[in-house]
């Protein structure tokens, strides 16, 4: 087994596998699983395959948990062992498992951190759970980060996209609409300030550990990206005019005073506070922020007070959307694989895939019922932006990049403190970008 860099887990994935239901929930069916032929009960009488879980455990995704677990023992005949790892302990925990300690077989795991693990030699291949049955309706856009060489090292269990967050209350009391476009979302940032106070953003910048979140959402929108493979090296795309326009539309929410030039590095959660207390009108967000709003308001700030929209592009309709997601694995230190590889199949069933997503309050990846949860109207801002979703190079290095080495956050400040032009700012970026993706 290779040693794992360091590796640190995203926000994004911890924030998506806590099982929030705070984007909304269904309530659980008692429809009894459907058998599946492959899972001969008798063979697998007596053996014991251990789970991870990752995050803390809450009543909805122990219910589920316990729920799948009942329904995999009774069809296989052997004993489910779970564990849960609460988030701190994740990146230590893989790591000793990497390098040949106490693993499980089966594990949660956040999408962007499938090919970091998979170059480490810790996943085994689940290809041929998605070949055919249920899981062949998994959309294929759905598995970039889990296809590598041609080889699926994990299967989609639930997806997270981001819409913007914003004070409804602000917005009946402004007699703000809603935006449809981007220049309507600029507008309605500066009423804000106007009512509100300087000292407020209208709509925050993101500059910290998650910022490529919302960089990415304006980039991508504008037909931009950070970086394409070709052959087997990656070649550097942000000095392109779509990337650069994208860039100049995301650094202009400071430049333009909608956010506040001393706040630069601030991510999501510091964000999220500064929303809780009457210091934000709009963010880039999702619905797990929403327990902690309502916890760091004390109280003042609930759903009444809150909505959604999708996030408007420059050039016009709805932007893009970092596709984030938990998938679930088979260990490649696995006691019997085929044991581990039969619990990966039931659970990503339409049925358990879909509880496992709508239970724990984020999206189901399977077409039909994706469909039906946009005719929520609090779950549609992220059904819309989930239909569009892309994710950042599936690289093991990304993770060093993206927060360790904050390449892109790096070039938007020196853009906005006056050191660089964006070209050169790209230019160094891109570079930087190109020798952390293709180092060995």
């Amino acid at each position: 087994m290779k040693i794992a860099r360091i590796a640190v887990t995203t926000a994004t994935t911890a924030a998506l596998a806590l099982g929030l239901a705070a984007c909304g929930s269904s309530e659980p069916t008692e429809t009894a699983p459907k058998a599946d032929a492959s899972a001969a009960g008798p063979k697998f009488a007596g053996e014991t395959l251990t789970m991870w879980r990752l995050g803390d455990s809450n009543p909805a995704a122990q219910k589920y948990t316990d729920a799948l677990v009942a329904a995999f023992e009774k069809q296989t005949g052997a004993k489910v062992k779970v564990e849960w790892i609460p988030w701190p302990q994740v990146n230590d925990k893989f790591t000793a498992a990497a390098a040949g300690g106490a693993g499980p077989d089966v594990t949660e795991i956040g999408n962007d951190q499938v090919p970091l693990w998979q170059s480490q030699d810790a996943l085994h291949p689940v290809t041929p759970v998605l070949g055919g049955g249920e899981q062949a309706e998994i959309p294929k856009n759905l598995l970039g980060l889990e296809t590598i060489d041609n080889e699926i090292y994990a299967v989609p269990w639930g997806g997270g996209s981001r819409a913007v967050l914003y004070r409804k209350d602000w917005f009946e009391d402004l007699k703000i609409e809603i935006p449809k476009t981007w220049d309507e979302l600029v507008a309605a940032a500066k009423k804000i300030q106007e009512e509100k106070g300087k000292d407020v953003d209208g709509f925050a910048f993101n500059g910290g550990s998650d910022a490529n979140h919302l960089l990415g959402a304006l980039a991508w929108t504008e037909g931009g990206d950070y970086a394409v493979k070709e052959g087997d090296k990656w070649v550097g795309k942000v000095t392109d005019p779509a990337f650069k326009n994208g860039f100049a539309t995301y650094t202009s929410l400071v430049t333009e005073g909608l956010s506040g030039k001393s706040r630069l590095t601030q991510n999501t959660v510091d964000i999220r506070r500064r929303f809780a207390n009457d210091k934000v009108g709009m963010y880039l967000t999702a619905g797990w922020d929403l327990p902690g709003i309502e916890e760091d308001s004390k109280g003042k700030l609930k759903g009444d007070k809150l909505g959604f929209f999708p996030l408007p592009s420059k050039t016009g309709g709805e932007a893009a959307s970092f596709f984030g997601g938990n998938d679930i694995a088979v260990w490649n230190d696995a006691k019997n694989k085929e044991l581990a590889t039969e619990f990966v199949k039931l659970a990503t069933t339409k049925e358990w895939a879909t509880r496992y997503a709508t239970e724990g309050g984020l999206l189901p990846v399977y077409p039909d019922a994706l469909a039906k949860l946009s005719e929520d109207p609090a779950q549609a801002p992220f059904a819309a932006a989930f239909a569009k979703a892309k994710a950042f190079p599936a690289d093991p290095n990304w993770t060093e990049a993206n927060e360790t080495k904050a390449v892109l956050q790096n070039a938007a400040r020196s853009v906005i403190e006056g050191k660089a032009t964006a070209d050169e700012a790209l230019a160094k970026a891109n570079t930087e970008l190109e020798e952390i993706l293709n180092q060995q």
